[in-house]
């Protein structure tokens, strides 16, 4: 299969992944923080190193990386918490994948908060000018941005929008889902509060670990409950960090692929991996440029964009086209990707697009593949 659904999850991973995961777990596989023994210190060690990582990888040594499950449960965790801790006015981007936007809809629909997007124009330009009078008509407590979009592939200017929610005090939170490990971006700045990252996209690690990296100084109350191997007589979560968020056994064999994948990054560089991604999507957008039947959603040369292309095809709705494309050996994602609104703005709501995601490992081989399918769609239309 000639696989171009990166966005979902990068495939493959890089070998010292999969190999390490397997002699790790194979050889110290314990559970960390439940024991005093040679198993649970080893895998203590591992999860160690790998948060100095995150934290040299994100230039945030000053800030905390807490480990969860899923980039969903961690986004969960921060905007619930904040809510909790009463936040009530919340900007975010048009962009944002139902991850942000389902945990904010359950308190909006009891008005406990409202949502309100940034100002973005029709051509995907965050428009600063703008966003600044939406903050000074209605100061913002909270501004969650997705750094790239998982639809179209934009990246935010996070750095600006940030700085500028800064100055009217508002806490921020900035999904990375699809750009840790690929897009530089310097969260230790006092202007990054909370960033999310998924283990199993940009990141080149296993499902099942993901997390974020918080300002330690924010008090952000726990919303769920449990064993932590910390503190265990106290039926309080602990106070400190990160064992507040962090109950439950962790998954040791994700970590491991982790600890595998930040150092085969640090190896390749992230300069080197987004030099990579950014050829391969251009000859993605070359190849289906050759084809007048293809249509291109949001390319515009004046934004930045991710290894992400969404299109549609004339005549054949997007569902359609992916059992199409599915049928003939090419893994793409079709429909609205978790990501409504994105769509709402494009005017891609309700049918959707079919998405084009590459990453480091996209091969020649894969672009034959999609060409091939590509003149079968135009033969048979």
């Amino acid at each position: 299969m000639a696989y171009f659904d990166n966005a979902a999850t990068t495939y493959p991973k890089p070998d010292c992944v999969y190999s390490f995961m397997d002699s790790f777990y194979r050889e110290h596989g314990g559970s960390a923080g439940r024991g005093n023994y040679g198993l649970a210190h080893s895998a203590g060690e591992l999860i160690k190193d790998t948060r100095a990582r995150i934290q040299n990888l994100l230039h945030c040594p000053a800030k905390q990386v807490v480990f969860e499950p899923t980039a969903t449960l961690s986004l969960n965790i921060i905007i619930q918490g904040l809510i909790q801790n009463g936040a009530k006015t919340i900007y975010i981007s048009p962009f944002e994948h139902n991850a942000v936007t389902r945990t904010l809809h359950h308190p909006e629909k009891l008005n406990q908060i409202t949502v309100t997007q940034l100002s973005v124009s029709k051509e995907m330009v965050f428009d600063l000018e703008r966003i600044k009078y939406q903050f000074e008509d209605t100061k913002p407590d909270l501004v969650i941005v997705s750094h790239a979009s998982n639809v179209f592939g934009l990246v935010a200017p996070v750095e600006e929008i940030f700085h500028l929610a800064k100055q009217f005090g508002a806490i921020t939170v900035l999904d990375m889902a699809q750009t840790a490990g690929l897009v530089d971006c310097n969260i230790g700045s006092t202007d990054f509060d909370f960033a999310v990252f998924a283990g199993h996209k940009t990141l080149y690690a296993p499902t099942g670990i993901a997390g974020f990296v918080m300002n330690p100084e924010i008090d952000l109350p726990p919303i769920l409950f449990g064993g932590t191997g910390f503190e265990s007589a106290n039926q309080d979560m602990p106070e400190s960090l990160p064992q507040k968020f962090e109950m439950g056994t962790l998954n040791i064999a994700g970590i491991a692929g982790l600890n595998a994948s930040l150092k085969w990054i640090e190896g390749q560089g992230i300069e080197a991996i987004w030099k990579r991604e950014m050829e391969h999507r251009q000859a993605l957008l070359n190849l289906l440029e050759e084809y007048p039947f293809v249509k291109v959603i949001g390319n515009y040369e004046q934004n930045k964009y991710v290894g992400i292309v969404s299109c549609v095809i004339e005549g054949i709705p997007s569902d359609t086209a992916g059992a199409i494309f599915d049928e003939k050996g090419i893994a793409v994602r079709t429909g609205l990707q978790c990501a409504p609104l994105a769509h709402q703005f494009m005017g891609t709501y309700p049918s959707g697009t079919v998405r084009f995601s590459v990453g480091y490992f996209t091969s020649e081989k894969d672009f034959v593949e999609l060409k091939n399918v590509l003149k079968y769609i135009e033969e048979n239309l």
